[in-house]
């Protein structure tokens, strides 16, 4: 590691952002002569200017990458750094936008500035994917010092198998109660933190520590973290590499001072002018299937039995509200009135019911729950009330799930599978609670785009 105006920061990657600088300069000129060669004449640019011109052109878009995080460890070459690549140079036109406003003569035209975004974006895309095939897989993921030898570190170590964004380069021995941890991948004692972290290039510290009253070097982490080096709990760390809230170490204090878990009320209205958009398009594209459902369903049941079912389910701030599907299940399901959780193969299930559920088609009568505002498109999936009265009582935190408007969609209905148990539900509730502290508009458009994959491939669905 090298210090910048001390920062702390990777060789590799400083190497990264001067190559990169350097694609986006050429290409302004690369622009400039596309654009004289596109109308047949010579190069009409003062050779000066083109040259201060590239080099705002290729700062402007170096700083809008630094903002998105494309120049941290544990990127990986493929659709999602493209899009964060995407909104990078989104940002980036911005910036220059605002500085040819207070400057001028730094413009270079609309026709060199297309040509140049162009062919910077190819060019950034070939260098990353020939720059992290070299570098390796090792080199791009984030070097982690963890604080602590038991079994929350033994949980970091598990995790680490099966990661491709971390790499844990020693455990910090603070004498907990047990040794998960072997003494050969301990940090040696006779170093010095600060002096640690600096040779060995170390990205994050990760307190996992089991008793949280453990005496700590307060002091040293101190020095790291003003050293630009990312300090996170045993919760931040999961959240970040899982994209969930593990409720085994959650606490109310943790709620209480982390970021997020709150949306105010633009995000709100923004929000709610989502849903009205997106469940309108969705009931003009999807009528004609509803009507071939609802048809199927009486010539298959006959035409006394109903097409939909109505059911109580548990909304914001527990309030209990109607929701609506198509019937997929025989009439009188749960003749004894005792609530079930839907099983793989349910027998209760109908012909036409067992291919509607697999195609998530029986949830489309929801979109009228959501234009009257009782749900969200995206959101934690309602609960009936039979079942909330319970989990309330053996999960920890289940109720704050009711904080947020249900959902037809869900972050947990990506990352896990049909919850048909306490603990498939535990489990489902940690991503639930990921959603509503980090919940955005963002966050429900790629939720939405990965949930239209679920339904084309019948993944979930019971």
């Amino acid at each position: 590691m090298i210090r910048i105006f001390g920062h702390y920061m990777s060789k590799l990657f400083l190497l990264l952002i001067l190559v990169e600088y350097m694609v986006c300069h050429a290409s302004l000129y690369a622009g400039a002569k596309l654009n004289s060669y596109y109308l047949g004449s010579t190069l009409s640019v003062n050779p000066d200017a083109l040259h201060s011109q590239a080099a705002i052109f290729a700062l402007s878009i170096v700083l809008s990458m630094t903002s998105v995080g494309l120049y941290q460890r544990g990127q990986i070459m493929g659709p999602s750094m493209l899009l964060k690549m995407a909104v990078a140079f989104l940002f980036a036109s911005l910036l220059l936008v605002i500085t040819f406003f207070i400057f001028p003569a730094t413009y270079s035209g609309r026709e060199i500035l297309a040509w140049a975004m162009a062919s910077s974006f190819i060019g950034l895309s070939a260098f990353r994917n020939l720059f992290f095939h070299i570098a390796g897989a090792q080199a791009q993921r984030r070097r982690v010092l963890v604080v602590g030898t038991g079994k929350n570190a033994g949980l970091i170590s598990e995790l680490e198998e099966q990661s491709e964004t971390f790499h844990v380069v020693s455990y910090m021995y603070v004498k907990d109660k047990e040794l998960v941890i072997p003494f050969k991948n301990h940090m040696p004692e006779d170093w010095i933190l600060t002096d640690y972290i600096f040779d060995q290039e170390i990205d994050e510290i990760v307190i996992a520590v089991d008793d949280r009253r453990k005496k700590l070097p307060l002091k040293e982490i101190l020095d790291c973290k003003m050293m630009g080096v990312e300090v996170l709990d045993m919760l931040g760390f999961q959240e970040k590499e899982l994209f969930k809230i593990s409720i085994d170490h959650l606490h109310p204090s943790w709620i209480f001072f982390s970021t997020g878990f709150r949306l105010n009320f633009l995000s709100r209205m923004v929000k709610r002018i989502f849903d009205i958009v997106i469940s309108l398009i969705l009931l003009v594209v999807m009528s004609p299937v509803m009507l071939l459902v609802a048809l199927a369903s009486l010539i298959e049941s006959g035409f006394k039995a109903p097409v939909f079912y109505h059911q109580d389910r548990v909304g914001l701030n527990g309030k209990i509200f109607s929701l609506h599907k198509f019937r997929s299940m025989v009439p009188d399901a749960e003749i004894d009135g005792q609530a079930q959780w839907a099983q793989s193969n349910d027998i209760r299930a109908t012909g036409l019911g067992r291919f509607i559920r697999k195609t998530r088609i029986d949830e489309l009568p929801q979109l009228v729950n959501i234009l009257k505002g009782e749900m969200s498109i995206i959101g934690p999936r309602p609960e009936r009330l039979q079942f909330v009265k319970h989990l309330k009582q053996t999960i920890p935190f289940y109720d704050e799930r009711h904080r947020y408007k249900p959902g037809l969609a869900g972050w947990a209905q990506l990352r896990y599978p049909y919850g048909a148990s306490d603990e498939d539900t535990r489990k489902k509730l940690e991503y639930d609670l990921y959603y509503i502290k980090n919940a955005s508009i963002f966050l429900d458009f790629v939720i939405l785009i990965e949930t239209i994959e679920v339904v084309i491939w019948g993944r979930g669905g019971r």
